[in-house]
C-alpha cells in the first residue's frame, strides 16, 4: 500500500541486486536517479503501480547486469520510451522483458522495440496491449535461442505468420491474440516449435483449413483458435494424437462436419468450445475413458446444427460441470443422470415432455430451459435450486401456478417465466428476492393486482456475472536464484473465459440480448400481456434502480402514480394498453434517461407535459389512443377553458365526483322543494283547490284509460 513518488534515496544503495515495488500505488514521475548509479541491479519490477509521464531505457545504460525488467500499467498516462538516444545499444543482456500495457514509444510510432535485435539471451517477451503495429516479428524467436514465451496479444500486428528459419524446441507459449493476422495457420508450425505447450491465435483474421500438423504437436496442452474465419472439417489428430487438451477452442468460425458423430474419444480434452460454428449430425457414441482425474469439465457446441438427441451417457458424465447445446436442433426429452451441473443451458431446440429435475440440482447456479417445447408446471424439485443466479424456461408450454417456493431461492438474480400458460396471482412470495434484477412474467394468463410489495426487489449491489475469468498459472519458464538465495518465479497467466450466462430481455419495444458482466447492469420487469387489474401500485416508483418497467396490454386502471418521477434510471416505460384515467403527470419530465415512454390506448385525458428534456423525443405515437388527450405533439389543441386556471373545478370528470356528497345535496334538494310545494299550498286556498282538481282529473283519466283498455280485448274476443 506504499504511495508516493519513488525515494531518490535508493541510489545510494550501490550494492543492491534486486528491486520489486510492485503492486503498490507509487505515483508521479519514473525519473532515473533512484536507479542509475544502482550499477549491481540485475531485478526490476515496477508493475501495478500508478506512475505517469515518460521513462526512457536508455536511462538503464549504467545498468549492465540488468536480467529482468518488468513494467504493466493500465495508466493511459504512462509511457516507455525504448529507442531514445538514436543508436542507442543496451549494455546489458535481459532474460526476462515485461512491458505490457506500457504505451510503448507512443510518440515515435509503436512498433517492436528496436534495441531487441541486440538481444540474444531472452528467455520471455511480454509486450501485450500497446498497440504494436507490423508484421509478425519471427526475428525475436531466431534472435533468441532460448526464448520460451512470446506474448503479443491485444496489439495491431498484420500480415501472415511466418516461422523462424530453424527449430526452436524451447518456445513453449505463444500468444498472438487480438491481433489483425490473415492468411492461414502454417503447415510447418509443429516443426519449427514442436515443444508448444500454449498456442493461442483468436480474435484475427486467419482462414483457410486447420492444418492436421497442429494434431502432431504432442506436447500442446491449451489451443485457442477461436473467433477467426477459419472452414473446413477438423483433423482428427486434435482428438487422438494429443495425449491431453486442457482446453481446446474453437469458437466463432466456419468450421463443418460431423464432428461427434460415430465413435470418438475425447477422454484427452478437459475443456471443449466448438460453439458458434457450421457442425451437423447427432452426438455418437464417445470412449471417453479418463486416463486423469479431471476428464471432461465443460462441453459447449451451442449455435450450431446439430439434431437427435441427448444420450444418456452425456447426463451421466461426473466430471461434467457446465454443458451447453444452445440454439441446436435437438429434440425429444432432455435424460435425467448423475452430473452435477453448475451451468446448463439447452435453451432454443426442441426438447418435449416435462422439465427434467431428476438430476442434481444443489449446485446449479445457470439453468437455461428456455424456448423449447417443454409441459407441464414447474416441478417441485425447483425448490432445490438454492444456489441459482439464472432460472430462465420462459418460451415453453408450461401451465399451472406460479410456485411461491421460488421466492425462497434468495441468491436468484434473473427470473424468466415469460410466454407460458401461467394462471393465477403473482405469488406475493416473490417480494422476497431482494437480490434479482431481471424479473419477466409477460405473455401469459396471470390475474389478480400486482403485488405492492414488488418495490422490495432491488438492483444487486455486488457484481456477479463478471466473474468468469478463470486464471490459470504456468510457472517455472525462468527461475531467478541468485538473489538472496530466493527463487523468484517467472510465470505465464492464460485467462481462461467460462461460458457466459446470456438471456433475452424485451426493452425498448425490442428484444435484447444481455451477455456477460452486462447482466450486472441491468434491471428490470416486465408483467406485460397478461390479465391483471387494479391500479399500479405507487411503491413501484421506489424501484429507482430500474431501468426498464412494462406494464402494458393488461386491465390496469387508476392514474399513473406520480411518484413514477423517482425512476430516476428509467429508459423504457411502457403502460399502453390499459384502462388508466386521469392525466400523464408533469413531474415525469424529470426523467432525463427515459428514452422509450408510451401510454397510448388508455383513457387518459388532459394537456400532456410540455415537450421538454425527453418528452421533447417523443411522438404522437406514444399518446395515440387516448382521444380526450391534448397538446403537442397531438394535433388536437388543448382548449382555452381547460387551459384557464378559474375554470379548472367546471372541467372536473363525472369519475371524479365524490358521490356520496352528490347523492347528499340532491337528496336534500329535494326535500326542501317538497315542504317549499306544501307550504304555498297550505297558505293559498286558491292555488290549494286547483291542485286538487288537477289530482281529481288525472286519477279520472287513468281510471278510464284502464277500463277501456280491459273491455276492448273482451269485446273482441266475443265477435
Amino acid at each position: 500500500m506504499f504511495d508516493g513518488s519513488l525515494p531518490h534515496c535508493f541510489n545510494r544503495l550501490s550494492s543492491l541486486k534486486l528491486l520489486d515495488i510492485s503492486s503498490n500505488r507509487f505515483t508521479g514521475l519514473l525519473t532515473p536517479s533512484p536507479i542509475a548509479n544502482l550499477t549491481s541491479l540485475e531485478y526490476i519490477d515496477f508493475r501495478y503501480n500508478s506512475f505517469e509521464g515518460t521513462f526512457s531505457f536508455s536511462s538503464l545504460s549504467n545498468n549492465a547486469k540488468l536480467e529482468v525488467v518488468r513494467f504493466v500499467s493500465n495508466n493511459s498516462k504512462f509511457e516507455v520510451e525504448t529507442e531514445e538516444p538514436i543508436g542507442w545499444i543496451p549494455t546489458f543482456q535481459l532474460k526476462v522483458l515485461v512491458l505490457s500495457g506500457c504505451n510503448t514509444n507512443r510518440r515515435k510510432g509503436s512498433f517492436v522495440p528496436r534495441f531487441l535485435l541486440h538481444q540474444s539471451q531472452l528467455q520471455e517477451i511480454d509486450l501485450s496491449h500497446n498497440s504494436l503495429v507490423g508484421p509478425f516479428p519471427n526475428w525475436l524467436i531466431e534472435n533468441n535461442t532460448m526464448l520460451q514465451g512470446l506474448i503479443l496479444s491485444n496489439n495491431t500486428f498484420s500480415g501472415i505468420i511466418r516461422m523462424p528459419f530453424y527449430m526452436n524446441a524451447n518456445t513453449k507459449w505463444l500468444d498472438m491474440s487480438r491481433n489483425h493476422m490473415n492468411g492461414t495457420i502454417p503447415n510447418d508450425i509443429h516443426k519449427f516449435l514442436p515443444k508448444l505447450n500454449y498456442l493461442n491465435l483468436s480474435s484475427n483474421s486467419l482462414d483457410g483449413v486447420i492444418s492436421s500438423s497442429i494434431g502432431d504437436m504432442s506436447e500442446l496442452w491449451a489451443l485457442d483458435l477461436s473467433d477467426n474465419e477459419l472452414s473446413g472439417e477438423l483433423p482428427k489428430g486434435l482428438f487422438t494424437n494429443i495425449p491431453y487438451l486442457g482446453m481446446l477452442k474453437l469458437s466463432k468460425n466456419r468450421l463443418h462436419g460431423q464432428v461427434l458423430s460415430g465413435n470418438i474419444s475425447l477422454g484427452n480434452i478437459e475443456r471443449l468450445h466448438l460453439d458458434s460454428n457450421c457442425f451437423t449430425g447427432n452426438i455418437g457414441n464417445w470412449n471417453i475413458s479418463f486416463p486423469y482425474w479431471w476428464g471432461l469439465q465443460r462441453l459447449d457446441i451451442g449455435n450450431n446444427f446439430f439434431t437427435g438427441m441427448i444420450p444418456h451417457w452425456l447426463s451421466n458424465m461426473s466430471t461434467l460441470s457446465e454443458l451447453t447445446v444452445r440454439n441446436n436442433s435437438f429434440e425429444g426429452p432432455f435424460p435425467c443422470g448423475s452430473a452435477s451441473f453448475k451451468f446448463l443451458d439447452i435453451s432454443e431446440n426442441s426438447f418435449s415432455g416435462t422439465i427434467p429435475s431428476c438430476f442434481s440440482l444443489t449446485n446449479m447456479k445457470h439453468l437455461h430451459l428456455g424456448s423449447n417445447r417443454f409441459t407441464g408446471s414447474i416441478p417441485d424439485a425447483f425448490c432445490n435450486l438454492t444456489d441459482v443466479l439464472t432460472l430462465d424456461i420462459g418460451n415453453n408450454y408450461l401451465s399451472g401456478r406460479i410456485p411461491k417456493f421460488l421466492g425462497k431461492l434468495s441468491d436468484l438474480r434473473i427470473l424468466i417465466l415469460r410466454n407460458n400458460s401461467f394462471s393465477g396471482s403473482i405469488p406475493k412470495q416473490l417480494c422476497q428476492l431482494s437480490n434479482v434484477s431481471l424479473i419477466d412474467l409477460s405473455s401469459n394468463s396471470l390475474s389478480g393486482t400486482i403485488p405492492r410489495c414488488l418495490h422490495n426487489i432491488i438492483s444487486p449491489i455486488y457484481p456477479t456475472f463478471i466473474e468468469l475469468r478463470v486464471e490459470n498459472e504456468h510457472t517455472s519458464f525462468y527461475n531467478y536464484e541468485r538473489v538472496l538465495d530466493h527463487e523468484l518465479y517467472s510465470y505465464y497467466v492464460w485467462e481462461d473465459i467460462e461460458i457466459p450466462d446470456e438471456v433475452h430481455f424485451t426493452t425498448k419495444t425490442l428484444s435484447y440480448i444481455y451477455k456477460g458482466r452486462l447482466l450486472d447492469l441491468m434491471v428490470g420487469l416486465d408483467l406485460s400481456c397478461n390479465r391483471l387489474t387494479g391500479k399500479i401500485p405507487e411503491e413501484l416508483g421506489l424501484l429507482n434502480q430500474i431501468h426498464s418497467l412494462n406494464l402494458s396490454h393488461n386491465q390496469l386502471s387508476g392514474p399513473i402514480p406520480v411518484n413514477f418521477s423517482n425512476l430516476a434510471n428509467i429508459e423504457s416505460l411502457d403502460l399502453s394498453s390499459n384502462n388508466l384515467i386521469g392525466e400523464v403527470p408533469s413531474e415525469l419530465i424529470k426523467l432525463n434517461t427515459l428514452a422509450v415512454f408510451n401510454v397510448s390506448y388508455n383513457n387518459l385525458s388532459g394537456r400532456l407535459p410540455e415537450m421538454k428534456a425527453q418528452f421533447a423525443t417523443f411522438s404522437k405515437e406514444s399518446y395515440e389512443g387516448n382521444p380526450l388527450l391534448c397538446g403537442p405533439p397531438l394535433e388536437k389543441k388543448c382548449t382555452s377553458q381547460v387551459n384557464d386556471p378559474s375554470t379548472k373545478e367546471g372541467n372536473d370528470k363525472w369519475h371524479d365526483i365524490d358521490m356520496v356528497s352528490f347523492y347528499g345535496s340532491s337528496g336534500a334538494t329535494l326535500v326542501v322543494f317538497l315542504l317549499g310545494f306544501a307550504a304555498v299550498l297550505y297558505i293559498n286556498p286558491y292555488w290549494r283547490r286547483r291542485w286538487l282538481d288537477f289530482v281529481e282529473e288525472c286519477m279520472y283519466t287513468f281510471y278510464y284509460f284502464l277500463e277501456d283498455s280491459v273491455r276492448k280485448p273482451s269485446r273482441l274476443f266475443r265477435k
